[in-house]
């Protein structure tokens, strides 16, 4: 008898135990895999500042949108876009139009841009040299070995009447070939990784160097303190996320730049870099 009761005392163990397993598994599978509770992945690439920045304001918002943000960072100009190239990643976040393009031409990627987000104002720095006027005769300049940046960089120069480029070229385009009036002769050395031109501005204590506002702000400097002149609020150099060809309908990837564009991003940038880094005034330029 007490045999007998002992095996259904079992029996009824074992029966409670499988019905909790059994709840447990349910609730389980409801809340990862029920209706509505999955998330759409995005991986994005992007320069540590103020790209990355950026994206991790971005990414509790996507959150709520159902949109999970995962951010790839980079600290230079060409992995970013050849990531994109062999899917390791579904975006890009830290280059211009005119980078965009020239990377077209040389590579043959089929990239193409979802809106703009920021302007970051290219500046000139030295060590020694604290203003234009007082800018010697025959100084170096220093700057990124990236062809993309050169119409920048001179049309800077250009505009701060150091020098003069010829009329008919696109000052998109320009190269230092192209500069017909040097009153100071200056002289450019376009040989230079950019993410080393904060290095070489401390290294290089009377020359000009022309420095991107990422690396700038990366190596503590300041653009609207530390530089000797900077781009305007008018620059046309909106950084852009860029997505393959094929991707440019994808919700996803297009909720984030919606995300990006949004007034609580744009007041974000506005609010934190001090003029260094400047919301897109066209967003979708």
């Amino acid at each position: 008898m007490k045999k007998y009761l002992f095996l259904l005392l079992a029996a009824a163990i074992l029966a409670v135990l499988a019905a909790c397993g059994s709840s447990d598994e349910g609730e389980s599978g409801e809340s990862t895999s029920g209706e509505g509770s999955e998330s759409t992945e995005i991986k994005v690439g992007a320069s540590s500042t103020p790209h990355a920045e950026i994206l991790e304001q971005a990414k509790p918002i996507l959150e709520e949108e159902g949109v999970t943000l995962t951010i790839e960072e980079y600290q230079d100009y060409v992995l970013p876009n050849q990531d994109l190239e062999d899917g390791e990643i579904d975006a890009n976040y830290f280059q211009h139009k005119p980078y965009l393009q020239d990377q077209i031409n040389e590579f043959g990627y089929d990239f193409v841009s979802l809106g703009g987000v920021h302007v970051e104002p290219m500046g000139v720095y030295s060590k020694n040299i604290s203003s234009i006027d007082e800018i010697p005769e025959g100084t170096e300049v220093i700057i990124s070995r990236s062809v993309a940046d050169h119409g920048r960089i001179l049309s800077l120069f250009e505009a701060n009447g150091l020098i003069k480029l010829d009329e008919s070229v696109d000052k998109v385009s320009a190269t230092t070939d192209d500069i017909v009036e040097n009153p100071k002769n200056l002289t450019f050395s376009p040989d230079v990784d950019a993410a080393t031109l904060p290095e070489m501005y401390e290294s290089e204590e009377d020359a000009l160097v022309a420095i991107n506002t990422n690396y700038a702000l990366e190596a503590g400097l300041v653009p609207t303190e530390d530089a000797i002149f900077v781009e305007g609020e008018e620059s046309p150099y909106v950084n852009q996320v860029v997505v393959r060809s094929e991707d440019k309908d994808n919700e996803a990837l297009n909720k984030l730049v919606e995300v990006l564009q949004s007034e609580e991003i744009q007041k974000f940038i506005s609010d934190n870099y001090d003029g260094a880094i400047v919301p897109a005034a066209t967003p979708g330029d």
